[in-house]
């Protein structure tokens, strides 16, 4: 990862790995990675330079697209922007690589937001997931807790009406859990009678969501998890 601006075929003053880098920080540190919605509009006003456009970032939001490192939706006309687990890993790589290195421009958001990023990390390094880190769910009854938790604030804060999309609860659990846990520990609360998961329909479905949702072997796809009463 060169440090030398590419600057012959955009107006960024930064070179591409640079710019990617702090935008993919900057994502991170507004929560995107924690299904917080966050305005395209509004990141690029964050990460954008003196000098610099909007434009300038076009090519990078399509190439993390197509990676898979970040996915759109449309929420009351805007266009908002997640960053997904393989979006997180690639930051950690990012700035893990031993050849990049910020420009003498880095600015007190990026650095807070750097500062922040080691903090909750911790030993850990990386963005990959994790069952050793800082605040790892290491048993079911724990993450029956911490799912039940997260099911209702997002019932809660977003008026799901009880139908809260599996993917949003996999996201918010975060690197606290692996995916395999995850899957194994959701099925066993249906097991258990605590969740109903459900396939319905879902408008603004995208293969980023499939994959963060489960599918359950002879069954299929389930979208939604509903608290059954007990």
């Amino acid at each position: 990862m060169s440090d030398t601006p590419e600057t012959t075929k955009t107006g960024l003053r930064s070179s591409e790995s640079q710019s990617t880098t702090r935008l993919l920080l900057a994502l991170w540190e507004l929560g995107a990675h924690k299904s917080d919605e966050v305005k395209r509009v509004d990141l690029t006003e964050k990460i954008k330079r003196t000098g610099e456009k909007a434009s300038d970032y076009q090519s990078i939001f399509d190439k993390l697209e197509q990676e898979g490192a970040i996915a759109f939706e449309i929420k009351n006309r805007n266009r908002v922007i997640y960053l997904t687990e393989k979006g997180v890993q690639l930051l950690g790589e990012s700035l893990n690589h031993p050849e990049f290195e910020f420009d003498s421009q880095i600015g007190a958001r990026t650095a807070n937001a750097l500062l922040r990023w080691m903090r909750e990390m911790g030993a850990s390094g990386s963005g990959g997931s994790t069952e050793k880190g800082e605040g790892a769910i290491a048993s079911y009854d724990e993450f029956k807790s911490v799912a039940l938790e997260v099911y209702d604030k997002l019932n809660s804060d977003y008026n799901l009406d009880n139908l809260v999309p599996i993917y949003r609860i996999r996201r918010e659990i975060g690197e606290r859990v692996t995916r395999s846990h995850f899957n194994e520990w959701m099925l066993k609360m249906q097991e258990n009678d605590i969740f109903q998961l459900m396939a319905g329909e879902m408008s603004d479905m995208t293969p980023d969501k499939r994959e963060d949702s489960i599918t359950i072997p002879s069954v299929g796809l389930r979208y939604y998890a509903k608290l059954l009463n007990t």
